[in-house]
C-alpha cells in the first residue's frame, strides 16, 4: 500500500499515476474534496480511499501496517500565504508528525521540499546537507522558510539516529504539467501562456528590471512532472537511499525560450507583450534559479530530463490542447 497525502494536487496525482502503472498494491490518498473540479485530478485513477488530514494518523494506526512507503506531498505552497500558523501547523507540526510515525512504524518517508528554500540565489542551489550550507539560505518568503526549517529539523533528526527505514527530500525546482488546473495564480507559465496563445494573441511576460538580463530573460529551471515522478519511483526502487536532493533539469531557460515553445508547438509565432513587475514582489523576485542535480546522478539514475521544448510540447498536444486535458 502507498499513501500520498496532497494526492489531489498536482503532484501528486502525477504520482497516483505512476503507482499505478506499476500494478504493485494500493493506493491511499490524504487530501481534502474541496469545490472546483479539482476531484478530476483523480478521476482517471484507481484509488482505494481517501482520507481527510484530520484522520489520517487514526487510519495509519488501524490499517498503516500494510504501508509500503509514504509519500508527504500535502502542504500550503502558495508562495504569497501570510498565515504564519496555519503554515506552521500544516507544512511543519503535520509533516513532523507523519515523520515521527513512519519512524515507530519503519515506514519509508518520501516527501516534497523546494527550491523555494534558496531564496534569491545568491548562495547557489547546491543541495548540500551540511549544517554550514544550509545555515546561510535566506528563502524569501513564508512558504520557503517552511520547507527549508522542516529540511533542517529533519536532518537533524536523522544524525541523532531518529528517522524511518528510507527518507528523502526532494527540492522541486518549476514543475509543469497536466492536472495544474486548479492553482489559479500559481499555475506553471506554460498553463498560463496556452490559452492565449490558442487565440493568437500576445502573452504577457514580465520585464527585466536588472541590466544583466533582457526582457523575458529571466532563467528558471523547468522540469516536466512526469521527470519528477520517474525520480520518486527510482527512490521507491532503491530503499537505502536517504537525504535531500534536487530535482530539476540542471538547466535554465528563459521564459521567453517557454513562450516561443508554446507557440512554436501550435505552429503559431511568438508574441510577447511585456509589464513590469509588481512593485510589491520586485525586490524579492527571482532572476536565475537552476538546480545542482550532481548529487542525484551519483545515486545512479541516469534518465535523461525532457528539453523545455520536449516537455512543453509534450503538455500542450497530450493535455492542454485536448478536450480532456487531465492525466
Amino acid at each position: 500500500m502507498y499513501l500520498i497525502t496532497g494526492g489531489l494536487g498536482f503532484i501528486g496525482s502525477n504520482l497516483a499515476a505512476g503507482l499505478e502503472a506499476r500494478a504493485d498494491g494500493e493506493i491511499v490518498v490524504c487530501d481534502r474534496q474541496e469545490k472546483g473540479d479539482k476531484w478530476r485530478n483523480l478521476d482517471k485513477r484507481n484509488i482505494s480511499r481517501i482520507v481527510p488530514p484530520e484522520e489520517i494518523f487514526a487510519f495509519l494506526d488501524d490499517l498503516g501496517g500494510d504501508l509500503t512507503a509514504l509519500f508527504h506531498m500535502g502542504a500550503i505552497s502558495s508562495t504569497t500565504e501570510t498565515d504564519v500558523n496555519l503554515v506552521l501547523d500544516t507544512n511543519i507540526r503535520f509533516s513532523l508528525d507523519l515523520w515521527k510515525w513512519c519512524c515507530r512504524h519503519e515506514k519509508r518517508f518520501i516527501y516534497a521540499s523546494s527550491a523555494a528554500t534558496y531564496g534569491d540565489g545568491s548562495q547557489g542551489f547546491n543541495d548540500d546537507e551540511s549544517d554550514a550550507a544550509l545555515a546561510v539560505l535566506r528563502p524569501l518568503n513564508l512558504y520557503g522558510w517552511s520547507k527549508h526549517l522542516f529540511d533542517r529539523h529533519v536532518l537533524g533528526l536523522s544524525r541523532g539516529g531518529e528517522a524511518p527505514p528510507q527518507w528523502a527530500g526532494l527540492k522541486f525546482f518549476n514543475v509543469y504539467g497536466p492536472n495544474e488546473y486548479h492553482k489559479g495564480d500559481m499555475k506553471s507559465v506554460v498553463c498560463q501562456i496556452f490559452p492565449v496563445a490558442r487565440e493568437g494573441k500576445p502573452c504577457r511576460l514580465f520585464k527585466s528590471h536588472q541590466p544583466d538580463y533582457k526582457d523575458g530573460g529571466q532563467l528558471r529551471d523547468f522540469i516536466w512532472v512526469k521527470d519528477c515522478v520517474d525520480v520518486m519511483l527510482w527512490f521507491l526502487d532503491n530503499p537505502d537511499l536517504n537525504g535531500i536532493y534536487n530535482l530539476g533539469t540542471g538547466k535554465a531557460r528563459s521564459f521567453a525560450d517557454l513562450a516561443a515553445a508554446v507557440y512554436g508547438t501550435l505552429g503559431l509565432e511568438c508574441a510577447i507583450e511585456y509589464m513590469d513587475i509588481p512593485e510589491e514582489i520586485r525586490d524579492h523576485y527571482q532572476y536565475f534559479t537552476q538546480a545542482r542535480m550532481d548529487r542525484l546522478r551519483v545515486t545512479g539514475y541516469a534518465n535523461p530530463f525532457a528539453s523545455l521544448e520536449e516537455g512543453v510540447q509534450r503538455y500542450v498536444r497530450e493535455f492542454l490542447d485536448t478536450p480532456d486535458p487531465y492525466k
